[in-house]
């Protein structure tokens, strides 16, 4: 039987790492990728300790860069076939929209959207080929519900959400099938080192000082309860042994289900109320 293969973006820390060794596990020939292979240390002693070292390729990729996207479709398509795409590479943005500039929503796209799209483009014509393939796109809570102080981020998954909608309608024809997993709080690097914050906003004399200050604080009052990582990567490997139906959205963590249902449930008015209460304590 001809073993399967997956292609996981940002395998070099969080999601991205845990699920390529999940896959591994699973019999899988992983491709993971990483914008820096000085990053790559932890995959490989952590597949070395499991004796997944075999299964595991580790494959230079800037997904925000043509050039290397070029590069990296050559190899794969020189392998000539995928099962599995995992787009999980991306990082968060923080700051106030006011104090944010033009280039570092870009940045944040280049990264969240375009990068996916390039990723993508590039893997979908392995798949179309064969008539079957999954695609599954690392989205979070935060591209269902909007939040104060990540707007670059929260905008960057809204839009990887309805690009999403669009390409599992255009690619079902084909057997290729398209999955987002919604992630809320989990114990990742994305929150601490994976996280870019407007410099304006991390300013004394900014009007939002506080305001982020309050934000901050939520989220270290909150750490305690963030969720194990492993429990992402165990659901996104999972898809694949439902073959006969997968649904588009797979919500995942602590409270994810319940904020969604009732941000769409309530008047905004009563929405807004409780997020606000929440960081002002009043």
């Amino acid at each position: 039987m001809e073993q399967k293969i997956a292609v996981i973006t940002g395998s070099s820390s969080g999601f991205g790492l845990l699920t390529s060794l999940e896959f591994a596990r699973r019999g899988f020939k992983v491709i993971a990728t990483m914008r820096n292979l000085e990053k790559s240390d932890e995959l490989e002693v952590l597949a070395r300790k499991e004796n997944l070292h075999n299964a595991i390729i580790i494959q230079e990729l800037d997904v925000t860069n043509d050039d290397s996207v070029l590069v990296f479709k050559e190899y794969i398509h020189s392998i000539g076939k995928v099962d599995v795409l995992v787009n999980n590479a991306g990082f968060a943005m923080g700051g106030f929209c006011e104090e944010i500039t033009i280039h570092e929503y870009q940045q944040q796209f280049e990264t969240n959207f375009f990068g996916v799209i390039r990723m993508t483009n590039t893997i979908i014509p392995l798949m179309r080929n064969r008539g079957d393939g999954l695609i599954v796109n690392i989205s979070s809570i935060s591209g269902l519900v909007g939040f104060p102080g990540i707007s670059p981020y929260v905008a960057s998954k809204h839009a990887l959400e309805g690009y999403s909608e669009s390409l599992r309608l255009e690619l079902k024809p084909f057997g290729i099938t398209v999955a987002l997993v919604e992630p809320g709080s989990f114990n990742t690097n994305i929150w601490t080192t994976g996280k870019k914050v407007s410099l304006l906003s991390q300013d004394k004399s900014s009007p939002y000082y506080n305001y982020m200050e309050k934000i901050e604080a939520q989220m270290k009052k909150g750490k305690l309860s963030y969720g194990n990582p492993k429990q992402v990567a165990s659901l996104i490997a999972s898809l694949v042994d439902n073959r006969r139906y997968i649904p588009l959205r797979h919500p995942i963590g602590k409270g994810v289900k319940w904020m969604n249902t009732i941000q769409l449930m309530l008047p905004w008015r009563l929405w807004e109320k409780i997020i606000l209460h929440k960081i002002f304590n009043k």
